[in-house]
């Protein structure tokens, strides 16, 4: 497939990484010739310096014979214009734009995106990307990385082991053993950096982090074996009232449990239109680092405190202070990946990465096939897929062992007639299955071969 990546920052790098190395001919387009020349020269990937929203600049990038445009620059104004030019000018089928303004995703306006006025076939809006991700992080607090798959029906967890946690130095197949009625499979465990598969007879140690495909309804349970707390998280302090800072107070506002939140925003504009725009959240107007203003939101009784600014150190000192104030749980919203290491250190209990969840956003509407979600795990290390099984697909028909899966490739889950299924060797892949699969990196084009998606797009 031809497809031409605009913007080649974080996010577009990314994207141009994932599809060239899934076989894609990929040109990455921007009008940075450092970035441009870093994209050609670390990736396999043709480069076009220009701005993207020029109809010349989409000739020399092969707009004619693209099957597919990403634009994902900084500016929502030039995505809009890229996608206007790539289909009138062009004809390119599919167009995907990244816009930030929360006016271009608001719902009352949807009919602006018909062929006919502006052509986006997708809009991904990284603010509420990770305004969700934040609320998954607080359905499974303790995890440090979370994301549903089957319809809600299954769920990832990412887990880090201390030295408390019960089931340490115990082979993976015993565990299976001694919770026999556990939904729950070890599809990945980080250890000392590296990512990997592991086999029926590894173990898990303190340090490791691990990752977990689980039925939903098994989470308390999972987590209470891997040795982490389960407890209600009833009072939140919120830092940062931007659009994900409010769209998280908005969710907790409408969510089925009555949480009490506390907002606090430096700006008072901002401040004074969250408070109109909130009906139970109260929203206080002064510095998420000030100790005073911390404990007059009530720090140090509450659950947790989510630090969602659009400044990531500020974030993180802010959810350092809210621990050391009493909070039992923090999160914070880290940008930068340089930074995200140092997070644990500090205390800090889980990350939100915007990037990375844009990406895995993205990347859900640009793989084809029967593949119905993405996700992608830490910095592009593996990929979590959700597909349905296909008659034509080479592993239909198979026992799981009997399907020739790379090394770095372990089936997570499956759900059949709407019936989750935790995966054995002796479990048979049917038709109409939906599958959930863990894959490495390197790994991924081959899964999708066997999951029959590289095919015929659209």
């Amino acid at each position: 497939m031809r497809i031409i990546v605009c913007g080649a920052g974080q996010v577009g790098w990314q994207i141009a990484r994932y599809l060239a190395g899934a076989g894609n001919d990929v040109t990455v387009v921007d009008s940075n010739p450092a970035l441009v020349r870093r994209a050609a020269e670390t990736l396999e990937v043709r480069g076009v310096t220009g701005f993207a929203s020029y109809p010349e600049v989409l000739d020399e990038a092969g707009a004619r014979d693209a099957d597919m445009i990403i634009a994902a620059t900084f500016s929502d104004e030039v995505n809009i214009v890229t996608c206007q030019v790539a289909h009138s000018v062009f004809g390119v089928t599919r167009k995907i734009a990244r816009l930030r303004a929360q006016s271009y995703a608001d719902p009352r306006y949807a009919d602006l995106y018909r062929n006919a006025d502006l052509p986006i076939d997708v809009i991904i809006s990284p603010e509420r990307e990770v305004a969700e991700a934040a609320l998954q992080r607080l359905r499974a607090p303790e995890a440090f990385d979370t994301e549903d798959f089957l319809g809600g029906r299954a769920q990832l967890l990412g887990i880090a082991l201390g030295e408390d946690c019960p089931v340490l130095n115990t082979p993976l197949t015993e565990l299976t053993e001694l919770f026999s009625t556990l939904q729950a499979t070890v599809v990945g465990i980080r250890r000392e950096g590296r990512l990997f598969a592991p086999e029926a007879t590894d173990q898990l140690f303190a340090g490791d982090q691990i990752y977990v495909m689980i039925e939903a309804g098994d989470l308390d349970r999972t987590m209470e074996i891997f040795g982490k707390h389960v407890a209600r998280h009833d009072r939140m302090v919120i830092v940062g009232a931007g659009n994900v800072g409010l769209g998280v107070a908005t969710a907790l506002e409408r969510g089925p449990r009555r949480v009490r939140a506390k907002l606090i925003e430096l700006d008072r504009r901002r401040a004074e239109f969250a408070a109109d725009a909130l009906e139970r959240t109260v929203v206080l107007n002064g510095d998420g680092l000030d100790v005073e203003m911390l404990e007059e939101a009530g720090i140090g009784r509450a659950d947790a405190v989510l630090t969602l600014t659009n400044d990531d150190k500020v974030n993180m000192l802010a959810a350092v202070r809210g621990k050391t104030l009493g909070c039992r749980l923090a999160i914070a919203l880290v940008n930068d990946p340089e930074l995200a290491p140092l997070t644990g250190p500090l205390g800090i209990d889980a990350t939100l990465n915007p990037r990375a969840t844009t990406v895995s956003s993205i990347l859900r509407h640009v793989r084809h096939g029967r593949v119905r979600q993405i996700y992608s795990l830490g910095d592009g290390e593996a990929e979590v897929i959700e597909a349905q099984v296909l008659s034509s697909s080479p592993v239909a028909g198979k026992r799981i062992a009997e399907i020739d899966f790379p090394e770095g490739v372990l089936v997570g889950a499956l759900l059949k007639k709407g019936r989750f299924v935790k995966p054995r060797g002796s479990t048979p892949v049917e038709e109409g299955d939906l599958i959930v699969i863990f894959a490495l990196a390197a790994d991924v084009p081959e899964v999708e071969r066997l999951v029959q998606v590289s095919v015929d797009y659209f």
